[in-house]
């Protein structure tokens, strides 16, 4: 008899997440599946870039460590391990799992997925590697696995697959699938949806976020579930923390992924009590045609050198600078040269620190030699010659290769989506028949404005949160309020014209708005702002993390009923 609820919780948000969460998880109460997300676009690229070198065997090693501490208690609890930790090669860890279990003497059935590895159809490429969707995992589960190894999955079929599996939905059961994407997409980061770099985590008492706990959901037999934590652990989860991660990383209102699309302007958030969120009414729609394919390629090299300026005349400094390293790259010039100006400076400082800018330049080019000894050299002959104070955060090195991220579409039937069984038997996992194409949604009515009334110039942060990601070269910046007089204001106010006056950067930049007002929330995808993704490190926050919270620091006129 299938039970009414199936409790997944997650011990991993990225490679490299904090190594005791999976005993936490497993110890601290009840929980029937536990997902370890290592996956991301940079993740794909550090794990080519090392087998290259030959130090890697293509997949996350700590999790074989963690799981070494822990496959008695796993075992023991009868509790089900899913993780992305394969890498690029999951049949690998899939092998390492079981020789652990030999060693240990503890009876596991260990599975995996594959298919997802299309890197010989890119001549040039380092990963290619389709997204695939969970199916593969229910088919793992379903046959009795009790660890299933996967590789480049979406972040949230980490949590359909078991879904699928435990409660039997079909295929084209759109809205509990949805309604499962939308809990995975809530645990797939970890703690950050139990108050980890949430907006407002000064509200909490002090140090309710020295710990974290990780986050966990209750998921039911109709797609909806409860958000919540193990008993006594750290942080919180209330409707703004889960609002914050549902934003995180996404686009417009269909968010899709090769099990289902997502309606988030569908999705109803309340609290069910402390430390629970409930996630439901989730419209689903069939999958899009294609498959997303991230395709990792190295982009030439780069190197960089910060030049502190400390104290009067930080302008001429730098232009002086400048002029004196143009003059030396000119006999070798890189194919890129860019300049930035941070004025960390204050006047009258205390401190020689904060009486310092910094000036930072970065060059890429195709070749090693353009960027490396190029670039030393030219820094290091103006210690003595250059402006007074003259010192630099570090020399220049060699210079490194950098990667390039990009997305690549293939139909679903162009992936041999494979469930590797326990028992060897290799099952072939049929290609998604029933598609629409992806469409934008059109904009829902905006409700009425507020009155006018008295207004106090003050930071946007008081009033909105925001929550900000990477999706390869672009950046979204998701911003929300927590009345109805709030988001009143907020719909009006914060347009794509006004946003780009708060994010300069922006301006000449594709700026996309979504509204979700269940959600009291605002989506902007602006495009391009990370260059060609965050190996290419473009940009001084290169994965836009904190683009959010600068938007948050920017001043508007906000009314005074809302303070």
């Amino acid at each position: 008899m299938t039970a009414t609820t199936l409790r997944v919780g997650n011990f991993s948000g990225f490679y490299g997440d904090r190594f005791d969460a999976l005993r936490e998880m497993l110890i601290g109460g009840e929980v029937d599946v536990l997902t370890g997300d290592y996956l991301a676009e940079l993740t794909m690229l550090i794990l080519a870039r090392d087998r290259l070198k030959g130090s890697s065997a293509g997949y996350a090693r700590t999790f074989l460590r963690q799981l070494e501490d822990c496959l008695g208690l796993v075992h023991e609890r009868g509790v089900r391990i899913v993780t992305n930790a394969g890498g690029l090669d999951p049949a690998g860890l899939a092998d390492a799992v079981r020789a652990l279990a030999d060693r240990l003497g503890i009876p596991v059935r260990v599975a995996h997925v594959e298919g997802d590895d299309l890197t010989a159809r890119y001549p040039g490429s380092l990963a290619a590697h389709a997204y695939l969707g969970g199916s593969g995992i229910a088919e793992c589960l379903r046959a009795g696995a009790d660890v299933v190894v996967t590789g480049r999955v979406t972040d949230a079929a980490l949590v359909t697959g078991p879904a699928a599996a435990h409660f039997g939905w079909a295929p084209t059961e759109y809205d509990r699938l949805a309604g499962a994407v939308v809990a995975g997409h809530v645990l797939e980061c970890g703690a950050q949806a139990t108050g980890g770099n949430y907006a407002f985590f000064g509200e909490r008492p002090p140090g309710g976020l020295r710990r974290p706990g990780f986050p966990l959901a209750e998921i039911h037999a109709d797609g909806s579930s409860v958000i919540t934590k193990h008993p006594g652990t750290g942080g919180f989860v209330d409707i703004g923390t889960v609002t914050a991660q549902l934003l995180y990383e996404t686009g417009g209102a269909r968010y899709a992924g090769p099990d289902v699309t997502a309606r988030l302007d569908t999705v109803r958030l309340g609290q069910d009590g402390p430390d629970r969120v409930r996630v439901e009414g989730v419209r689903g729609e069939a999958p899009p045609p294609m498959l997303k394919v991230g395709l990792n390629r190295l982009g030439g090299f780069r190197n960089e050198v910060v030049f502190v300026l400390t104290g009067l005349d930080i302008e001429a400094k730098a232009d002086l600078v400048k002029e004196q390293m143009g003059d030396a790259l000119a006999k070798s010039p890189p194919a890129e040269v860019r300049w930035e100006l941070a004025r960390t400076d204050r006047a009258d400082a205390g401190t020689e620190e904060t009486a310092s800018a910094l000036l930072r330049l970065v060059v890429r080019d195709p070749a090693q030699e353009a960027v490396g000894r190029v670039l030393s050299g030219a820094a290091i002959e103006l210690a003595l010659a250059s402006y007074p104070g003259f010192h630099v955060m570090a020399p220049p090195g060699k210079g490194s290769p950098y990667g390039v991220f990009e997305d690549v579409y293939v139909p679903h039937g162009d992936v041999d989506h494979v469930a590797v069984l326990h028992d060897g038997r290799r099952v072939p996992v049929p290609p998604t028949h029933d598609t629409a194409v992806l469409e934008d949604v059109p904009e829902p009515a905006l409700p009425a404005p507020l009155p006018t009334g008295p207004t106090t110039r003050t930071p946007l942060g008081l009033l909105a949160g925001a929550r900000s990601g990477d999706k390869g070269g672009n950046a979204n910046v998701g911003v929300w309020v927590r009345s109805d007089d709030a988001w009143r204001w907020l719909a009006h106010e914060l347009t794509v014209e006004r946003f780009r006056e708060l994010i300069p950067e922006a301006r000449d930049l594709p700026v996309t708005r979504h509204v979700l007002p269940h959600l009291r929330a605002l989506n902007f995808l602006v495009e391009g702002i990370l260059g060609e993704g965050v190996a290419a490190q473009a940009r001084f926050d290169p994965q836009a993390k904190a683009l959010g919270e600068w938007l948050r620091s920017r001043h508007l006129d906000i009314p005074e009923a809302l303070l």
